[in-house]
């Protein structure tokens, strides 16, 4: 019986051969390196330069972030898109889907979103802004090679088919231009003024609004605002009015502000200074309290008279230690920023308030001899802790009695 089923057994079949995945997407490197991967997000080829983020969470405020203008974000937390994406979690102050982001890169695959407040898959969302993705990368490789070499400039490239031509991309990354000197402010700046009045979000209410009129008048200067920024100011019981990066100091004194409030931005900021400079030494010359975040601390800190220097990978994440110089107290802060002050640039009115524990770079400063001060990190980021969120109340002290605390005591 045996041997009559061995007789009529099927001939053993030859293994079907291994079948390599066709890569969709590459990362193509100024040098000419090439990383391969799998496409998400926008078909079609995009350049920037390549930074990396530290953070776990908050992936779609980093990708709708305006500092991100004409940057490739590289996240090294692996998992990137497992909560989807909402409507309520953007950064840019515009609805429309550009805020400057060139593409992403991440290590595994997207999965499926797994979390209440998801209204649409990480790939989808990602295609109707406007982004390239590719996944599949050895972002903890990637990451040293910027820590090590700094942030290169390269060209992301995500075609389903995975046809590419390879030496076209490569001579289009090497021609990239440098970030200095580039002003990226003008794409992601406000095109006219407006008010803004929302607040905070919490939960099973999502966010608040304020009845304008009653509050202390904040002009914000757009470089690139993030709406978390105006969300506090508003919560902190401010008046807020936007206007664009361009507006002259007189129109702004025009309005009659309690205080300025310079934003964030991407670029370089010396580039910016060429027309941002002066309306805020006219600002700081009358005396208006003035506040800056980020871009607008370095824009300060040219318009005093020091420099900004490039960063060899910049600081990106949500885990970055600051000392409060003022009350000797550290904070965990999330920080996204490719340029910094040289601090022994600025005149002995600018006292250093702030300093990071990564590197000893410069992280705010506060004037002597005028109602000012400003913070290199995003206090209004809550990258977990809210350690930074007493600085919004540090501004409005400053408003209402013209002297920030930190000078009182300088």
């Amino acid at each position: 019986m045996l041997q009559d089923a061995a007789a009529h057994a099927p001939e053993p079949q030859a293994p079907e051969p291994w079948a390599e995945p066709v890569a969709t997407a590459l990362l193509v490197l100024a040098d000419g390196t090439i990383l391969e991967g799998f496409g998400i997000g926008q078909t079609g080829v995009a350049d920037g330069e390549v930074c990396f983020n530290t953070a776990m969470t908050g992936y779609q405020e980093i990708l709708t972030d305006p500092s991100y203008a004409g940057q490739i974000v590289t996240f090294t937390f692996p998992h990137i898109g497992n909560v989807g994406t909402n409507d309520e979690d953007l950064e840019s102050l515009e609805a429309a889907p550009a805020s400057g982001v060139r593409g992403t890169v991440v290590a595994s695959a997207v999965t499926n979103p797994s979390n209440w407040r998801s209204s649409s898959h990480l790939d989808g969302w990602l295609r109707a802004r406007g982004i390239v993705g590719i996944t599949g990368v050895d972002t903890r490789a990637l990451t040293a090679r910027i820590r090590d070499q700094g942030m290169p400039n390269a060209v992301i490239a995500n075609d389903p088919e995975g046809k590419f031509d390879r030496e076209a991309l490569k001579a289009r990354a090497a021609a990239l231009a440098p970030m200095e000197g580039l002003d990226l402010v003008p794409p992601v700046t406000s095109r006219a003024s407006s008010e803004w009045s929302e607040t905070v979000w919490a939960l099973g209410n999502g966010y608040g609004k304020r009845a304008p009129g009653e509050g202390l008048k904040v002009v914000a200067i757009d470089y690139g605002v993030k709406r978390n920024i105006l969300r506090l100011l508003a919560q902190a019981g401010c008046d807020v009015t936007v206007v664009p990066a361009t507006t002259t100091a007189d129109e702004i004194l025009a309005l009659k502000p309690d205080g300025v409030f310079l934003s964030n931005g991407p670029g370089d900021p010396a580039a910016t200074g060429a027309y941002a400079v002066p309306v805020i030494r006219k600002l700081l010359d009358e005396k208006v309290p003035t506040f800056g975040i980020c871009l607008g601390h370095q824009l300060m800190g040219l318009a005093l008279g020091g420099r900004t220097v490039k960063m060899g990978q910049g600081h990106h994440g949500a885990n970055h230690p600051v000392k409060d110089k003022t009350t000797g107290k550290v904070e965990i802060v999330s920080m996204n920023h490719g340029f910094a002050v040289d601090p022994g640039s600025l005149p002995e009115t600018a006292v250093e308030t702030h300093v990071s524990l990564f590197d000893g770079s410069n992280c705010g400063l506060t004037l002597t001899d005028r109602p000012a001060f400003s913070v290199q990190h995003h206090p209004e980021a809550s990258p977990g802790p809210r350690d930074s969120h007493y600085l919004f109340e540090r501004f409005v002290t400053l408003m209402r009695s013209g002297a920030p605390e930190t000078a009182k005591g300088a």
